[in-house]
């Protein structure tokens, strides 16, 4: 491990914990409505906003109309981005005139978008507009991740006894306290890092031999601020954050994998701001972060240690750099790729088609837990539905009836957090069965063996996760995959989403139980212990047999010299 790899991850990961407290204090400040340093400018905004929606600071809502709020919020965000994709040829800053999206993808793409997912079935630089990449997709990547923030926010308010609160009230502090202040600081850092913020068209230059060159250009800095901080991940370029044009550099690589994670691990904080379980706080983070450190391991040591066909050749020494951009080195693209994972952002700085199969499976392994941090808000919600699974399988251990946050843990409650766990396996496997039993979803497949079962996997774990990151090897603009996956990315969200809503409104309503000496305790080491073993059992018991059929058949193929072509 070279020193450079050491310095990069030693600043990402104490970059994210020394930043997580003071945002957590923060943001807990601007959830209870106490003073903050952006009163002055940010309350005439606000006031005006909530006049407007005829909502106040004190209005409150239930679990079934804030998430209806929600829901139709989203819905005709999405409408509206559909529209607009359709109409792109009349609409104006189209300076390299791309006509109209075609219906397809318009509902990929809207349906992508409006869920935090960002699935691209499109090259962006030969596709979009810079009306419909700023006006239309931007404006999602700010009110999308708000709106899943604002359900993390109300789940949190619940548990601590304080009400969901109004869902267009926390959609407003999101985006005014948290995403836009925290968007212009990254913004200016990023054109400071030489990415480029014009909407100028597209440069045509001659190359040195004589050719000529097509070099895309537009509001790429505020694209990326954003596109990281909201977990977005949707690239204004097709090759993503391993365009030096979105990521230039091995600084740049290290901002954007801090702004990733940024927020999500400040929510961990703000639950137990809100609950006054610190303690249990940092059991969650160190849980989470655990399976962080575990993905990073597992990414970076078997790409370092090389292809073992290559190897055999007699070329030790050699890590597989396949598809990685040597800017950053091994220890970069490793930290991107895990944070990309565990914060469900989908952007990538490097090929995934081109990992060793360990490596690809941590990306699944993220995807299917879904809350190694996760998204801001959602992947706190995640935490917690595997908490209360946990907690209910420790009562029923030790014969007691099992508790949280001083709340009994009863039928309703368990029936929703299951229904939220295993809708995720079922999207997923419901829908890579579908796309490898028909032949227009087995026309997708680029590659051959356990690598095209893998690719069709990560296709639908990617958008069930919201996740939004692609392989690269699927055929994901055929018709077949556009409206399977927008499908799956709309009921991966919202689904799951409304379960915990009603699991927080449940507990709100329960009376708190006096902790006794025969109550759980939630903040040991014992219990990390516990829901760390509970997480990686109950996801073993729901996916190893398919991985079994993937990644783990593709890397004992490949230790074994066979390949396919």
């Amino acid at each position: 491990m070279t020193v450079s790899t050491v310095l990069t991850w030693l600043v990402v990961i104490g970059g994210l914990l020394i930043l997580m407290k003071p945002l957590g204090i923060y943001m807990y400040k601007v959830f209870t409505f106490q003073p903050t340093i952006l009163d002055r400018p940010m309350k005439p905004i606000e006031g005006l906003i909530f006049r407007l929606l005829h909502v106040s600071e004190t209005s409150q809502m239930n679990a079934v109309e804030y998430g209806v709020a929600f829901v139709i919020t989203n819905m005709l965000w999405a409408v509206m981005a559909y529209t607009l994709l359709r109409m792109q040829g009349a609409l104006p800053f189209n300076p390299n005139h791309f006509g109209n999206i075609n219906p397809q993808l318009a509902f990929n793409t809207s349906a992508s978008f409006v869920t935090n997912t960002n699935w691209q079935a499109y090259s962006g630089e030969n596709t979009m507009s810079y009306f419909s990449a700023f006006a239309v997709l931007q404006f999602l990547q700010f009110v999308t991740p708000a709106s899943g923030a604002a359900t993390g926010v109300a789940f949190v308010r619940a548990v601590s006894g304080r009400g969901l609160g109004n869902f267009f009230v926390d959609l407003t502090l999101v985006l005014t306290r948290v995403l836009l202040p925290l968007a212009v600081i990254f913004g200016l850092i990023f054109v400071a890092l030489g990415v480029p913020e014009t909407l100028g068209p597209y440069l045509h230059l001659h190359t040195l031999n004589n050719q000529s060159q097509v070099v895309p250009r537009g509001p790429i800095a505020s694209w990326e601020s954003i596109e990281h901080l909201g977990q977005n991940g949707g690239g204004f370029t097709n090759a993503n954050s391993a365009n030096p044009l979105e990521n230039p550099s091995a600084l740049s690589n290290i901002f954007q994998a801090i702004a990733m994670g940024l927020v999500p691990v400040a929510f961990f904080y703000l639950f137990g701001m809100f609950t006054g379980k610190k303690r249990l706080a940092w059991t969650l983070i160190a849980v989470a972060g655990t399976l962080y450190l575990a993905m990073l391991a597992m990414i970076y040591f078997p790409e370092m240690a090389g292809n073992p066909i290559i190897n055999a050749l007699g070329l030790h020494g050699h890590a597989n750099m396949v598809g990685k951009e040597l800017r950053f080195g091994m220890g970069g693209t490793s930290i991107f790729e895990t944070s990309t994972m565990a914060f469900t952002t989908g952007s990538v700085a490097s090929a995934h088609d081109s990992f060793l199969p360990i490596p690809s499976l941590a990306f699944f392994l993220g995807m299917f837990l879904n809350m190694v941090f996760g998204g801001k808000g959602v992947g706190l919600l995640n935490m917690l539905m595997f908490v209360i699974i946990t907690v209910f399988l420790m009562g029923l251990m030790v014969g007691r009836t099992p508790e949280f946050l001083g709340k009994k843990i009863e039928a309703r409650e368990v029936s929703l957090a299951s229904i939220a766990f295993l809708l995720h396996p079922l999207l997923i496997l419901a829908g890579a069965a579908i796309a490898t039993a028909t032949p227009a979803g087995l026309a997708g497949v680029f590659n051959p063996g356990p690598q095209g079962l893998s690719e069709i996997l990560y296709g639908f774990t990617s958008a069930a996760a919201n996740n939004g990151s692609a392989m690269g090897g699927l055929g994901a603009s055929l018709p077949f995959y556009e409206v399977a996956l927008g499908i799956v990315v709309i009921i991966g969200r919202y689904a799951s989403i409304m379960a915990m809503l009603l699991v927080g409104q449940s507990l709100l309503r329960k009376k708190a139980v006096p902790e006794t000496s025969g109550t759980m305790r939630t903040d040991t080491p014992l219990f990390w212990g516990i829901l760390l073993g509970s997480i990686v059992i109950l996801n073993a018991l729901t996916f190893f047999p398919v991985m079994a059929l993937g990644p783990i058949a593709e890397h004992y193929l490949l230790m074994a010299h066979h390949v396919f072509s």
